[in-house]
Formats: structure tokens, sequence, C-alpha cells
């Protein structure tokens, strides 16, 4: 299985996310310009440019018209995919961190750090079809605890599902803002939520974290269902649309990573038999941590994004679908 290697990006990648039809990929780096790129081939498309900051998270709109990216500068943007113009700048008191649209791209949740004292928070905003009634007002904003990493929304755009730092998986209601249920620090995570992937379905979702775990969970009850051990902090996960298969990419916190922890494999994005909870494969390349994960739509290839400024295209050969 031969990468495709694509260098589009100066800095560390932080997020990759394909559109609905699994014909573009996006991705998002330290280097403030998000870049689209034809998802077979991996030949650059164009990039948005606009940012001034680290550009932490995507979401593209179901029919692939409008992009959202949250970045350190305390926006998020929302753009047209096909000319790559801004259309409307959402501005915050603080670094913008998750973006997600809702079902029906109405609605979009965007996450704010912590910041000159003030607390993290979860901002719904109305996406508008109308440009020129487009408004930069929050319809909801929620106080968080620690810096959420992550946010998306749950069945039927009802809740709103966030987690960060403080190790906690917690479920909102989506129009009033009221905690439904949290997870438990006893039989949950650890550490730092880094990254969650939500299945097509909206049925579950998986966590990874750097207490080197990643979780399975089921969204209506936060009911663990599984749960998949790596030998080292995970940053990025990924759910295959097609089979019973989860990958978990990480190798270290960007800040920690010294000439010591060039160990072999820590860089490497593991499969694991999602059912089983056993490991099943690795795919090797990167020459640092990996910091984002993203399966195409046909579960047919998958894609990840390192510290070293790479994003690497995979498709599967055939003896991945034979794996039993």
């Amino acid at each position: 299985m031969r990468p495709i290697l694509m260098k589009g990006h100066e800095r560390p990648l932080t997020y990759l996310k394909y559109n609905r039809e699994g014909d573009l990929l996006f991705s998002c780096a330290k280097d403030h310009t998000p870049t689209v790129w034809y998802a077979h081939s991996g030949e650059r498309l164009g990039t948005y440019g606009g940012h001034s900051g680290a550009v932490w998270c995507c979401d593209i709109s179901r029919d692939s018209s409008r992009l959202i990216t949250g970045s350190a500068d305390s926006t998020a943007s929302l753009w047209d995919v096909k000319s790559g113009t801004q259309l409307f700048c959402f501005q915050f008191d603080a670094p913008a961190r998750a973006v997600d649209f809702a079902v029906g791209d109405k609605l979009a949740v965007v996450t704010t750090d912590p910041f000159m004292g003030q607390t993290s928070a979860i901002h719904v905003k109305t996406i508008s079809s109308d440009l020129d009634n487009q408004t930069g007002e929050s319809v909801l904003t929620i106080k968080g605890q620690g810096r959420i990493n992550n946010a998306v929304w749950g069945t039927l755009n009802k809740t709103i599902i966030s987690a960060g730092e403080d190790a906690t998986v917690r479920i909102w209601d989506s129009e009033t803002g009221q905690l439904l249920n949290e997870s438990s620090n006893e039989t949950g995570h650890q550490k730092t939520i880094t990254s969650l992937s939500m299945s097509e379905d909206g049925s579950h979702f998986l966590t990874g974290s750097s207490d080197k775990s990643a979780i399975l969970w089921d969204t209506r009850t936060l009911t663990i269902i599984k749960k998949y051990v790596a030998k080292s902090p995970i940053n990025a996960v990924a759910m295959s649309p097609l089979l019973d298969h989860v990958v978990i990419g990480g190798g270290q916190d960007a800040g920690v990573v010294t000439t010591t922890s060039h160990r072999a494999g820590q860089f490497e994005a593991k499969f694991f038999h999602k059912i089983r909870e056993e490991e099943i494969g690795g795919v090797k390349g990167h020459f640092g941590p990996i910091n984002a994960l993203a399966f195409n739509p046909d579960g047919r290839s998958f894609s990840s994004g390192g510290e070293d400024g790479y994003v690497r295209l995979h498709h599967f050969d055939q003896d991945y679908f034979n794996i039993k």
C-alpha cells in the first residue's frame, strides 16, 4: 500500500476532513492556510487565505458548497468551497478550537478556548443561506470546563457532545444549554481527550486521549461499548464507514517530542478491530506524531496528517478488505 505524499503545509497538521461524497479532502494546519485536495490523486486544488493564526478544525456543508474553519486568531470563518472566497467571519474573544455543522447546515457549533481569565465556551451560530442576513450573534452560549477540544452535534441536532482537557465527555441540550449527561473519570478517560469521531449513523462515537486509550461510547447513554489501548498518547481517531475497524494515531504531545522519542512504531496509524478490540495492523511513515486521521466516506482509503507537515493518503490494497 504505497501512500501518496501531499506536501502543501509549512507547519504541523491539525485536522483532516473529507466531504460527503469523498472526492475532496480538506486539511488544516498551524500555518494559517486551510487547503483542499482531490481525495483520489492527492492533487492540491486550492487554499483558503485569510486566517492569521493556526487553524485547528474545519467542517464542510452537506452539499460541499461551504467550509467553516476555527482558528487561533479568535475567529471562525465561512468560506465558499469553490472560489475560496471568505463569506463571513465570526469574531470571538478567544481562540476558536472546534467547529461542526448541524445536520441541515442551518446551525454550526464553535468552541472557544479559556483565554485571559475567560472560561472556555460552546457557541451555537445560525448559518444563513442568504449572506446579507448572516449575523455573528450566538443563539446559545454554554460555559465550559477546561479547554474543549471537540464539540459535535448529537442525533437530530437535539444535543451537543463536547470533550477536552478535563477528560470528561458531556452531552448538552442544544436548545437550552442544559447538561444532560457526563462521563465518569473512574471508568472513562483519565487525561485530556484530544479527538472525537462520530459514527455515520450517529449511534456511537470514538474518543482518543493522551491517557493512551481510545473509547467507543453509546451516544444516547454514554455507556462505554469498547476500549482500545495504545502504547503512546493518542492525538487522532477515526472509524471505518465500511468495516468494523478503528484507526488511532499519535505518538506524543508536540511539546514533549525529543530526539529520544523516535522509537520505531510510535508514529504509526494503528488499526484495531472495532468489536474484538485487538490490534490488526499498522501503517508507518510519518516522521513525528500523527495529529489528524480521516476515513474516506467510501471506506476504501484513509489519510493521516502529522507533526512533520505531510498529509499521507493511503488507498487500501485488496488484502485489507480480506482481513478477518
